[in-house]
């Protein structure tokens, strides 16, 4: 049975599904849900890339970040949890630049959550040594060091409201074919504007992140001493409430095409959202855990040397001028493309405020509650 045909059926007994349990089941029903499906997903044969596809040079720029940042945390054991890990080369990446530093390696487990099967087995077919597997970050107990995340937050289910002379949220029907309707909004998500001082002016279609807030509060929960590094595409709220995004921010990604249709392709494509990273400093201020600052992909790079790094990679690896294009050509992907609109978040609790590297050319604090 299509997982298209399972959600029709489901609509007919119980009635419209929200937008947000629609979008569960596309992507994460058992087996046939985009991301419990067996097929490739991530670089050339998937439907996109990620940093970590491009150059092992953006993980060793979070390994050197995640150095700095053991050294704050009087360079004692050290937690690495990293929430779906994608292929696993992001990881790799990190511990392979890790390796270098003997007594930070030494004392060093890295934990990833994963609840994709099929993503697991792709991932321990390189990695194998200090990684371990899990499920909730409840299973691996009191965590000092760093929890990080590259592009999770964006495939969490969302609501999708419209406001009209009250604010109303999108519900799926399907009548030959799916359909929407609206229906008035619970109260979670008019509290979700409140909480963040939002008003919208009518007709403004947008996305609200609920599972964005339990996932902060339960990072809170169990980082005992560390850092939050959250790196995904997205905005603070000044720009994703602008007039200008008066439609939403939801994407499908399929075969490395966008388009805007959740209702083709049913688990066979990424569906994706812009991420509202004051939200998550909001919250995460709420649960404890304080914001260091945000800054785009391409100045955290920069500023922890990415650029001398790589010089010092091609340098060694006596590189020709058809591996220089490549260079060229995957650092105005990594560095304009992704790297202006990625963002990444670095959070802390139980760390006195050192100035990390990673920040040095953020200027957002001010911003970021607007």
């Amino acid at each position: 049975m299509l997982l298209s045909e399972i959600i029709i059926e489901r609509i007919k007994k119980e009635g419209p599904l929200s937008f947000r349990d629609f979008m569960e089941m596309a992507l994460y029903y058992p087996e046939l849900g985009y991301y419990n499906s067996a097929q490739d997903k991530i670089g050339a044969d998937g439907d996109f890339y990620t940093s970590a596809n491009l150059t092992a040079a953006f993980g060793a720029m979070i390994g050197r970040q995640i150095e700095e940042m053991w050294q704050n945390l009087e360079k004692k054991p050290f937690k690495i949890v990293e929430y779906g890990a994608g292929t696993g080369l992001l990881c790799h990446d990190i511990l392979d630049y890790l390796k270098n530093n003997s007594p930070l390696y030494k004392d060093l487990t890295y934990c990833i959550i994963e609840k994709s099967t099929s993503m697991r087995e792709i991932q321990k077919k390189h990695l194998h040594e200090k990684v371990s597997w899990h499920s909730s970050i409840q299973d691996i107990g009191e965590i000092n060091g760093c929890i990080l995340s590259n592009e999770l937050i964006d495939n969490f289910s969302v609501h999708q409201v419209i406001m009209e002379k009250e604010l109303k949220e999108v519900f799926v029907d399907y009548k030959e074919n799916f359909i929407e309707i609206l229906k008035p909004s619970k109260k979670e998500l008019t509290d979700y504007l409140i909480a963040l001082n939002i008003k919208l002016p009518e007709g403004f279609r947008t996305e609200i992140n609920l599972e964005a807030l339990s996932w902060i509060k339960e990072i809170s929960k169990s980082l005992h001493k560390g850092y939050v590094i959250t790196i995904d595409y997205g905005s603070l709220s000044s720009d994703l409430y602008n007039n200008r995004r008066s439609c939403g921010t939801l994407l499908c990604y399929y075969k490395h095409h966008k388009n805007d249709n959740p209702y083709q392709f049913i688990g066979q494509q990424d569906i994706t959202t812009h991420i509202n990273f004051s939200a998550i400093s909001h919250w995460g201020s709420q649960f404890g855990i304080d914001c260091c600052g945000v800054v785009d992909q391409a100045s955290f790079l920069l500023a922890l040397g990415f650029k001398e790094y790589q010089d010092v990679s091609l340098k060694n690896s006596q590189a020709n001028l058809q591996t220089a294009k490549q260079v060229s050509i995957m650092n105005y992907r990594l560095l304009v493309d992704m790297g202006l609109k990625f963002k990444v978040l670095i959070q802390q609790k139980g760390v006195p405020a050192y100035p990390l590297s990673g920040l040095k050319f953020s200027n957002s604090s001010r911003a970021l509650h607007s």
